[in-house]
């Protein structure tokens, strides 16, 4: 499916949760800050960052290298520490819960994409697509994981191990462990990177399908405007701070403000 022409920008100052949500947000950080060090040396890396991502949408965050954006998408997700401010994945606020807990939450609530695609080599593609369940004590619902494995087109590559598989194939199956839980959001950080271009496109691709089709919500960390095209919605991050939001993006439009937020 192709992006939505006619982008907008959005001022920021005046918007701390995206367009198009009508229910409850997937994630979301209220005043957030994350410093790293202490002193002089001190690096702010998220500078009091409001922003709610909207269920069933597919957001994607960028900016200039070093601005904030891998960050805040590993403290929404629970993968790092809020210095202050807090972090919500639908509706639970992260702070409150201890290491186990927390570990649970990223286990069966939240689905994670890497651009390294983190498969364990002695498991098969199924193996590795369950992993999440198996290690919850859960089974997959056999419904979901076959229409999972259909969409990502791994029917006949289920039995193969990651050595056996092509990086694309390797990055499907990513995608099929972190949607065969049916999470209330995915985290994907530069899911494509590791890709060539047509491959990459396919990952995409699969990612708007799971929005489309099973209102899966999706934020993705990217730096690739083509990327960023296949969102919703498309958040910039500058120096620990949400500059803008642009809806409907296109990848000009994107570029266009990539080009003027380059240092």
């Amino acid at each position: 499916m192709s992006p939505q022409p006619n982008p907008t920008v959005v001022d920021s100052s005046s918007v701390s949760v995206l367009s198009g949500t009508a229910t409850a947000a997937a994630a979301e950080l209220v005043g957030a800050v994350k410093r790293f060090g202490a002193g002089r040396s001190a690096v702010v890396a998220l500078d009091d960052v409001t922003i709610a991502f909207p269920t069933g949408r597919f957001t994607a965050v960028m900016g200039p290298s070093g601005s904030g954006k891998s960050t805040l998408m590993h403290c929404v997700a629970g993968l790092e520490n809020l210095t202050s401010g807090r972090a919500f994945v639908g509706g639970t606020d992260l702070s409150t819960l201890d290491d186990r807990e927390l570990t649970r939450l990223r286990r069966e609530r939240v689905g994670f994409v890497f651009q390294a695609f983190n498969l364990v080599a002695t498991l098969s593609a199924e193996e590795n697509i369950c992993l999440p369940l198996t290690l919850s004590g859960r089974r997959p619902d056999d419904d979901v994981l076959d229409r999972v494995v259909s969409m990502l087109r791994l029917g006949d590559r289920m039995h193969h191990r990651p050595t056996e598989l092509s990086g694309g194939q390797q990055q499907r199956v990513a995608v099929a462990r972190a949607l065969v839980a049916q999470p209330q959001v995915v985290f994907a950080d530069e899911p494509t990177g590791n890709l060539d271009t047509r491959s990459g496109q396919e990952i995409l691709g699969f990612l708007r399908s799971a929005v489309d089709l099973h209102e899966q919500s999706i934020v993705m960390v990217t730096h690739d405007p083509h990327a960023a095209a296949w969102a919703d919605h498309v958040v910039f991050v500058v120096d620990g701070r949400v500059h803008d939001v642009m809806d409907r993006p296109s990848a000009d439009s994107v570029l266009d403000v990539m080009k003027v937020l380059a240092p």
